[in-house]
């Protein structure tokens, strides 16, 4: 039987093309949330495909994603952008978490059992334990760090045991990210960890009006920040 010529296949092709594309995903996504494209940047993508050394079609496919995390815009001319520093969004999305996660905490704080007050103070623990900026990028939260975080925030509301609510705060987790990162670039002096510690102490304590109250203030203090800043302002490096 005559043998059938096998053809390398393409870097772009199949799977490939979906490796790269999670590849130019990730480092899209770590350059803005590095500051390395500034609020309201134009995110080029025949620039990005040169720079990357991948096709248009893998950028584009990138930072498609990226909007649909929050992390970029989709201009009305097909173009692609970081969020402006001041886009009303930030204070919508601070709106939306402050109605639902202080109810779904009440709610957690009254259902949560003696496992969860463990996994509560587990993830403090690892919280207050994690460096939040290394010395050789100090301007930067460290992955490990902003993962502590969100596992932190997430484990004190999961003991509402009710999915649909945390996919909720997953959502509005992701969507909001990028304005925590950008609020800390700006207020490098607030007091998280006193705020962290009082949110676990007041959650532990089961006073469901104090935790909802420090969790409100703490989430307002995030947006704060953000509120009365000019759209072409860029984040303010740690030094």
């Amino acid at each position: 039987m005559p043998q059938t010529a096998h053809t390398p296949s393409s870097p772009e092709s199949g799977s490939g093309k979906q490796m790269l594309s999670e590849q130019v995903h990730a480092r899209l996504r770590d350059a803005i949330m590095r500051g390395e494209h500034a609020p309201g940047d134009a995110l080029k993508p025949h620039d990005l495909a040169k720079r990357q050394g991948v096709s248009l079609a893998v950028v584009r496919e990138a930072l498609v994603r990226l909007v649909g995390e929050g992390l970029a815009d989709r201009l009305p001319n097909r173009g692609f952008a970081v969020p402006a520093f001041s886009d009303r969004r930030w204070q919508e999305i601070a709106e939306a978490r402050r109605a639902v996660e202080p109810v779904v905490l009440r709610m957690s704080i009254e259902r949560g059992d003696v496992d969860w007050e463990a996994r509560v103070r587990a993830a403090h623990h690892r919280l207050a334990r994690t460096p939040p900026y290394l010395p050789d990028e100090g301007e930067y939260y460290t992955e490990e760090w902003s993962e502590a975080h969100r596992v932190f925030h997430r484990t004190l509301l999961d003991g509402c045991g009710n999915p649909v609510l945390m996919d909720t705060f997953d959502r509005l987790w992701t969507a909001s990210e990028l304005a925590r990162r950008w609020s800390a670039y700006h207020n490098p002096d607030r007091d998280g960890i006193a705020e962290h510690r009082r949110l676990e102490e007041t959650a532990l304590a089961r006073d469901a009006d104090a935790a909802a109250e420090v969790l409100t203030l703490h989430l307002t203090l995030t947006a704060a920040v953000l509120a009365d800043e000019d759209d072409d302002a860029r984040p303010a490096k740690r030094t």
